[in-house]
């Protein structure tokens, strides 16, 4: 496993790591929040038998930097960080990329945005909706004369209370300092049934630092969307007992991912954990289909009509 310190476009250092051959077909992974790049290993190491796999700590989290103040965590500067450490470890070289949680929440800038549309060729996103779609999604059901449509809408505000919390600048991170740090591991135990295997060092510090994440961005985001089209090929994992994103937040996406697919498993939200086999395996899958000429049959059948 090689090791890098990349310097990002305002300073900030991110560490990466990658692991398989040079001379695979590259697949980037980004974790979400609380995690680190740690809670992609058990995927990795599989994946890494056919990709070379690049994983790093999105600022603010494991060993990289945090950013200086709420606002070096905007979406645009997540994206810089991505281009950072593409262009530092795979030069010019076309990749796949693959999210979880708010790794996929702030890789959807990159797929839906210009710096990298010609050199990412597919993405898997898992459990993190682009917040410009999520936004025109909630925007359509508030707005909704139809009951169902509305009682959607108010779900989905009440799987995300947290975000709420997040936007006070104290109380979150005193939590994490205060204990939910050091009992982590014991809620995704009892109430996600998974186990980490490679347990995070720096759990509360990650979690005390990534609220910055939320409150640089939900707001603005879902207030006054973008209209964000997809560069590539996207295939959208969706655990069906998700605490945090709701199924039917992803019903309309196909309105702005021109090629879009989709596999539903039972599963809670850290899938990576719970099912690293199965994961990997459909990450793969997707990968090598996008990458011939002509789209396998399998892929097809997947296909978001």
């Amino acid at each position: 496993m090689n090791t890098y310190r990349i310097r990002s476009t305002d300073g900030i250092t991110l560490h990466a790591k990658s692991m398989g051959s040079p001379d695979a077909p590259a697949l980037v992974l980004v974790h979400g929040y609380p995690d680190n790049h740690r809670v992609w290993l058990p995927v990795a190491e599989r994946l890494a038998e056919h990709f070379h796999v690049i994983l790093y700590d999105v600022r603010g989290a494991g060993e990289s930097d945090s950013g200086r103040n709420v606002a070096a965590y905007r979406l645009t500067q997540l994206a810089h960080d991505l281009e950072a450490v593409v262009d530092s470890v795979i030069p010019a070289q076309r990749f796949h990329l693959a999210a979880h949680d708010w790794g996929s929440i702030q890789s959807w800038e990159s797929v839906t945005g210009q710096a990298l549309d010609d050199r990412i060729i597919s993405f898997s996103s898992i459990s993190g909706p682009s917040l410009d779609h999520a936004g025109h999604w909630m925007r359509k059901r508030l707005g909704s004369s139809e009951p169902r449509a509305i009682i959607e809408g108010l779900r989905q505000l009440t799987s995300s209370w947290y975000i709420m919390l997040f936007q006070v600048p104290v109380v979150a991170p005193s939590m994490w300092k205060l204990g939910v740090g050091r009992l982590w591991p014991k809620y995704l135990s009892r109430f996600e049934r998974v186990q980490e295997q490679h347990p995070n060092p720096s759990q509360t510090a990650d979690g005390v630092e990534g609220v910055k994440l939320y409150r640089a961005n939900f707001l603005n985001k879902l207030t006054g969307p973008a209209e964000a089209f997809a560069c590539c090929p996207v295939q959208i994992i969706v655990p069906a007992r998700d605490k945090f994103v709701n199924v039917s937040l992803f019903d309309d996406l196909k309105t702005w991912v021109p090629e879009l697919y989709r596999r539903d498993i039972d599963a809670g939200h850290w899938v990576v954990l719970s099912q690293p086999d199965l994961i990997a395996q459909w990450i793969a899958e997707f990968a090598f289909g996008m990458t011939q000429e002509t789209r396998p049959a399998a892929l097809k059948a997947l296909a978001v009509a």
